[in-house]
């Protein structure tokens, strides 16, 4: 018997199965198709960019390790994504930051413009890749002292929110040339590291600041804007302006996309308990999906049980069509194509480890008081045979499945990362 009806029978037997306990397998391909996950360019070239100014990584980020083949300039980038997404089911976007432009002469981020981005605009329509975007407040001389639109000097305020003014513009511009709205995600890193005596007037100095980018009025069909909390950072350990309570009010009062970092909460707290909280009060939610290691480490995601209680908490509640799926890891200390390999691929597992629960069967027990049932239902699911489903939607959607992929990888360092001589130092830390 051959690889491929090895396959197809074991996906034969695993529809039976799913039926047994009232699930539509081919129901659950259907909406995991649909789904496009925000793959983060951050992970390909440790978040330097490409403003080649000789600033280094600050404002609470950093990177850990110096595994070879890092990438230096927008083509190398590229390649790299390519082969990562030709190695993931599915078709997905592109999460750039503001820092990733390319810039023939330095350019002032309060002075990018879109013709910075039409590179990666044209390659992503060659690609059939959407995009999404970021300001980049962090690695600049004017966030030294830890402080941008909570700065308390005015021109240096005034500067970050001419840089967020740009890329609303920026963004604007990439969702109408893609037909789809471009996410627009602001996380700013201002904070203190000690306990500070006013933790008011920084945070009256961001509100101002995020109105004031936010004035313009953009088309919701071009872009959208989404707020970034976080409990603490490098450099911020006391004092974050930024918190969890800020940007959901904000977020409520101004009508804004909330954005959940699972990386960005108190250890013992979790993000998939917040999604249906949040969502009775905000529109809509973008996740970055990543894995904190006892904090905020962005470590690759891998199949946690938290990974899977965030995609069980979309599909139990009927959420996707307005929660946004984005992730945020790097890791320097591996291969990192991989890296995103392993992360998208675990992301949509779980996705469809979600959406193939017997979900009405498990809220019909729970409304008529049978939690003995629901529990007893809840720990089977966790035994049928998702595996075989996965390995079908690998080989359908044109992508190895199981660990084949990892020997295109393992050639494609051979052939193309191990010729990039750069030699970088090692960073430490995380963002």
């Amino acid at each position: 018997m051959t690889s491929s009806s090895r396959l197809e029978t074991a996906y034969a037997l695993a529809v039976e199965q799913y039926q047994s306990v009232g699930v539509d397998v081919e129901a659950a391909l259907a909406r995991l198709r649909d789904v496009s996950v925000s793959v983060h360019c951050w992970q390909g070239d440790d978040v330097a960019g490409f403003e080649n100014t000789g600033q280094t990584l600050g404002s609470g980020l950093a990177v850990t390790g110096n595994y070879p083949g890092r990438a230096r300039n927008p083509e190398e980038l590229r390649s790299d994504l390519e082969k990562a997404y030709a190695l993931i089911p599915g078709s997905h976007r592109l999460n750039l930051h503001a820092i990733y432009g390319e810039f023939d002469e330095p350019v002032e981020r309060n002075e990018i413009g879109v013709e910075h981005f039409q590179g990666w605009i044209e390659w992503a329509r060659g690609q059939g890749v959407q995009l999404d975007f970021n300001p980049s407040y962090f690695s600049h001389p004017n966030a030294d002292d830890g402080f941008t639109l909570a700065h308390p000097d005015s021109g240096i305020r005034d500067f970050w929110i001419e840089h967020g003014i740009a890329c609303r513009r920026i963004a604007a511009a990439m969702g109408k040339a893609q037909d789809s709205p471009c996410m627009n995600n602001f996380w700013v890193p201002d904070g203190y590291k000690d306990l500070p005596a006013d933790r008011t007037a920084p945070r009256k100095r961001l509100a101002d600041s995020l109105d004031r980018i936010f004035a313009e009025s953009m088309n919701a069909s071009e872009t959208l804007d989404s707020v970034e909390c976080k409990l603490f950072g490098i450099g911020s350990e006391s004092y974050v302006v930024g918190s969890h309570e800020f940007y959901m009010g904000y977020a409520i009062t101004r009508n804004k996309v909330l954005c959940l970092d699972a990386g960005h909460f108190h250890p013992t707290e979790v993000i998939s308990d917040k999604i249906s909280s949040t969502l009775l009060y905000v529109p809509e939610l973008l996740l970055h999906v990543s894995r904190g290691v006892r904090w905020d480490s962005d470590h690759v995601v891998t199949m946690s049980d938290e990974l899977q209680a965030i995609m069980q908490e979309i599909v139990r509640g009927d959420y996707l069509n307005r929660v946004h799926i984005g992730l945020d890891f790097f890791d320097a200390s591996i291969n990192r194509v991989s890296a995103w390999v392993i992360g998208t691929r675990n992301t949509l597992k779980a996705l469809l480890m979600a959406l193939l629960e017997p979900r009405d069967e498990l809220q019909r027990l729970e409304q008529e008081g049978d939690f003995t049932s629901r529990l007893a239902l809840m720990e089977e699911q966790k035994t049928m045979p998702f595996g075989a489903v996965w390995d079908y939607y690998c080989e359908t959607a044109g992508v190895p499945f199981g660990r084949n992929w990892m020997s295109a990888v393992a050639d494609y360092e051979s052939s193309v990362l191990s010729r990039r001589s750069e030699s970088h130092p090692e960073t430490v830390a995380t963002a």
